[in-house]
């Protein structure tokens, strides 16, 4: 697999994060319409047996990665700031993932010193909806409560990057290329039917992702699946969530229920001990044969994330 640096334009308010898993679905959707349900079906083929054609990164502020939330112990400690103003340095320069990890703290950065005066990279506001009772003409208690829905509103001028595991042997760089612009043009994730999730494809470029010599465990870009993989617990660092995913496009309207089953995930910036994988990603495919979705069987989710080859140094 050749690994792409995907830079985007926001051009909206977004309902859902830019996270890796939620993009590889649009993205499985994207293909299928635009180059059928057949063609899809053929590159899904292998995905939950260690075989995707695409493993797709959270969106990150371009040149940043997302710092791991290691125990204090892994990093050196910086004298002179209070543990608060210590917690805001979550974003590290990428040129500095190839320095040794315990001076990753001293190297990353608040959101403020990525895109300046500002203090945060985005503000959520809630969003008021209504649904009309067709019979009453009025909003009205139950289904035709008013509700909000939250928004987020990224800075403007901020460029972000995804990283993207292609096999181009299976998926050509344009058609890929093409398919992505669809989501952006559409629309991402929830109320794109009334104009969010846009954003613009404004490169798309060959890269590598960084590394370090001596690796013995990687740290991910993008939620994943470890479950059962045998990786060692005791040296191992990450948040678990749970995705109560839902099915979106066409699949909302058929038959059946439009959630899938809830699965337990990894969040991004997890560091597991394990020797990375030569094919730059860690994780397993989720679902197939009716494991996700009874609405569709053949549902699956990215439970992959792409990797960085990392030297963890115990420090006790």
């Amino acid at each position: 697999m050749k690994t792409y640096r995907i830079t985007l334009n926001l051009e909206s308010a977004f309902a859902t994060p830019l996270k890796g898993d939620a993009l590889f679905g649009q993205l499985c959707w994207a293909i299928r319409n635009r180059l059928g349900e057949n063609r899809l079906t053929g590159l899904l083929d292998g995905y939950t047996r260690g075989q995707p054609f695409a493993v797709v990164s959270d969106a990150f502020p371009q040149d940043y990665l997302p710092l791991p939330k290691l125990p204090g112990r892994f990093y050196d400690k910086i004298d002179g700031i209070d543990r608060k103003a210590i917690k805001k340095r979550c974003w590290l320069p990428e040129e500095a993932a190839s320095v040794p990890v315990t001076q990753w703290l001293v190297q990353a950065k608040t959101a403020s010193d990525v895109i300046g005066q500002v203090k945060n990279l985005s503000e959520k506001h809630p969003q008021p909806h209504n649904t009309i009772n067709r019979q009453t003409h009025t909003t009205g208690e139950g289904g035709f409560a008013p509700y909000s829905i939250e928004q987020e509103w990224f800075v403007p001028d901020i460029a972000w990057s995804i990283y993207l595991l292609l096999d181009t042997d299976r998926l050509s760089l344009d058609d890929c290329r093409q398919c992505l612009e669809d989501i952006g043009n559409i629309g991402f994730g929830r109320d794109a039917s009334i104009g969010l999730g846009k954003f613009s494809v404004i490169g798309f470029a060959e890269t590598t992702l960084p590394g370090q010599a001596g690796a013995n465990a990687c740290l991910t870009l993008a939620p994943c699946a470890p479950q059962g993989l045998g990786f060692d617990g005791k040296n191992s660092f990450y948040q678990l969530f749970t995705r109560f995913g839902r099915h979106g496009d066409i699949a909302v309207h058929q038959e059946g229920k439009p959630f899938k089953n809830p699965v337990l995930l990894a969040q991004t910036a997890a560091v597991f001990a394990a020797q990375p994988s030569a094919s730059g990603f860690i994780g397993q495919g989720i679902g197939g044969n009716g494991k996700l979705s009874k609405t569709l069987s053949a549902t699956v989710h990215q439970g992959y994330a792409p990797s960085i080859a990392i030297h963890l140094q115990e420090r006790i």
